[in-house]
């Protein structure tokens, strides 16, 4: 059995951290938070991320964002490792369903509904509960509203930046889809 290695380029390595940074900046800086939601467009440089570099660079890059992103602006709130597992996994799954695959609606669909229902809906929520001792009942319908609303806006978001032949052509350089 032999062991698959998978060597960045430095290129690569400086597009991935950009794209943590802009997933940094989409989620801490133009966010529209609440106590109990959150409304943000991070999911974009996370899918990208995913779509380029496949799964498990996607999921580290995004627990990895997590991390600094708590440890430099979490204006006093908590660090809490199921968020920091929500954000591997939400990041995971792109990769999953789009990397080294034609990226089709279907697909980008899939990708945010197990996302929406899986990470967004369930182990979010629950992450909630648990540190603010919240009930499921007085927070979920408004997670529900939220991921109903922002969903079809993160399907189109991705599939229009996947599919945009200019930005293709560019990001598809770096990708190691390719190989």
């Amino acid at each position: 059995m032999t062991e698959r290695k998978r060597v960045y380029s430095t290129q690569a390595i400086v597009i991935v951290g950009l794209l943590m940074g802009m997933d940094l900046i989409l989620s801490r800086f133009l966010a529209i938070q609440t106590p109990i939601t959150r409304i943000t467009f991070g999911f974009l440089p996370s899918a990208l991320i995913g779509i380029l570099f496949g799964p498990w660079t996607a999921g580290i890059a995004g627990a990895l964002t997590d991390i600094v992103g708590t440890v430099l602006f979490s204006r006093g709130g908590p660090f809490f490792i199921g968020f920091t597992l929500s954000a591997f996994l939400g990041s995971f799954f792109y990769g999953l369903f789009l990397h080294k695959k034609e990226v089709t609606l279907w697909r980008v669909i899939a990708a945010v509904v197990v996302n929406t229902l899986f990470v967004n809906l369930t182990l979010n929520t629950l992450w909630l509960v648990l540190m603010f001792e919240e009930a499921w009942m007085a927070i979920l319908p408004v997670r529900i509203l939220q991921n109903a609303v922002v969903a079809p806006v993160r399907v189109a978001l991705i599939y229009f930046v996947a599919k945009n032949p200019t930005l293709k052509r560019v990001y598809m350089k770096f990708s190691t889809a390719k190989s």
